[in-house]
């Protein structure tokens, strides 16, 4: 049997400005995982950097920070079988034209940046994600 773990989902400013945060959500209860924590907020520079921070040296790091921060997000921690694998599977390639119909970013991405949801891609990406996005004291 799979070990169940936790991972965490951000549904990026344009899936809130667009009204998919249930859709979005709803998709990950179905399959069966349950939501363990719920916060909205809108990050700040230093935050989003500090979420961001692997991708620091690259040239579109502006670009992520400046999106993230553009408006609200809701991020959820998601605790299931195989959370990181299938959660990624279910969201979709990174670059919406590429992702599968039937995946959100497929369903719903618009652009590269404007794809409606980040998805923590390892058990160490989770823990450091969430703890920029709810603090230090994720419990």
């Amino acid at each position: 049997m799979s070990a169940v773990e936790d991972t965490l989902i951000v549904v990026k400013p344009d899936g809130v400005k667009r009204g998919l945060v249930g859709e979005i959500i709803g998709r990950f209860e179905r399959k069966g995982f349950a939501v363990k924590r719920v916060q909205m907020l809108t990050m700040s520079k230093p935050q989003a950097e500090e979420f961001y921070s692997v991708h620091n040296a690259k040239p579109f790091f502006g670009e992520l920070v400046s999106f993230i921060t553009s408006g609200p997000v809701v991020g959820v921690v998601m605790s299931g079988r195989d959370a990181v694998a299938t959660v990624r599977r279910m969201v979709g390639a990174t670059k919406s034209w590429e992702a599968a119909a039937g995946t959100i970013r497929g369903d719903f991405g618009l652009g590269l940046t404007d794809n409606c949801i980040h998805a923590s891609d390892s058990t160490e990406s989770f823990t450091k994600e969430s703890a920029a996005f709810f603090g230090k004291t994720l419990g």
